[in-house]
């Protein structure tokens, strides 16, 4: 049992469930990088929506970058990159993989365990279209290699602001998009954004938990 624990820390897995729990295999993603890299202000400045994205996979490297520069922990008292009221963090972040769209990785949809920087499997395959068509048909979202759809759950809002906190939830939606948006420029890669979606389509392509609810979707790749 050690020997196999030991296999298992060695290939960067972890056990976790998608809620957290235990039971499902995790893919433990690489340290961030929090030091260096582009300036901020030029991200800002070239900084621009994508709709075209090459046919290059990305590396879990980037990915690590990606996730945690939108919305993953700063501190050590469990405090994120982007702001939340009353940090209740109602949002989750399920990261869409298409096929060769990550290296070593299969395709499939995960969920972004911010705690453990870790990645737990929903579903198996490429969603990729399933999610384009659940988008009004909008076939260059599939073209990205990944994409990260933006989910929230009012409640853990709601419970502490009432009605207020439907509110606070879309404004943290559009907090971690930017984030994303600028964490994508830094490491060379382009993102969409996109918001015109069917939310059951949307919700049953990503297989989200009925309390999740669909906000945002950004597709994430290099630029053609």
């Amino acid at each position: 049992m050690h020997i196999l624990g030991s296999l298992i820390m060695a290939m960067g897995i972890l056990l976790f469930h998608p809620s957290g729990g235990q039971g499902a295999e995790a893919i433990k993603l690489p340290p961030p990088v929090k030091k260096g890299g582009m300036p901020l202000v030029e991200a800002l400045e070239v900084r621009r929506t994508v709709r075209r994205f090459a046919s290059r996979p990305l590396d879990l490297g980037r990915v690590s970058q990606l996730l945690w520069g939108a919305d993953g922990t700063s501190d050590p008292r469990g405090l994120r990159t982007s702001p939340s009221a009353g940090a209740t963090y109602p949002l989750d972040l399920y990261l869409v993989v298409g096929e060769r769209g990550v290296k070593d990785m299969p395709a499939g949809v995960y969920h972004y365990q911010v705690a453990a920087h870790a990645l737990t499997p929903v579903a198996p395959g490429d969603a990729r279209a399933a999610v384009a068509r659940a988008s009004l048909h909008q076939s260059w979202m599939a073209e990205a290699p990944v994409m990260v759809v933006i989910a929230g759950e009012y409640r853990r809002c709601t419970a502490r602001y009432g009605e207020r906190g439907v509110r606070y939830t879309h404004m943290e939606a559009g907090n971690v998009s930017q984030n994303l948006f600028l964490a994508a420029e830094a490491l060379g890669l382009g993102a969409g954004i996109v918001g015109a979606f069917e939310d059951k389509a949307l919700a049953q392509a990503v297989k989200l938990p009925p309390a999740h609810e669909p906000l945002l979707v950004m597709p994430v790749g290099y630029k053609p």
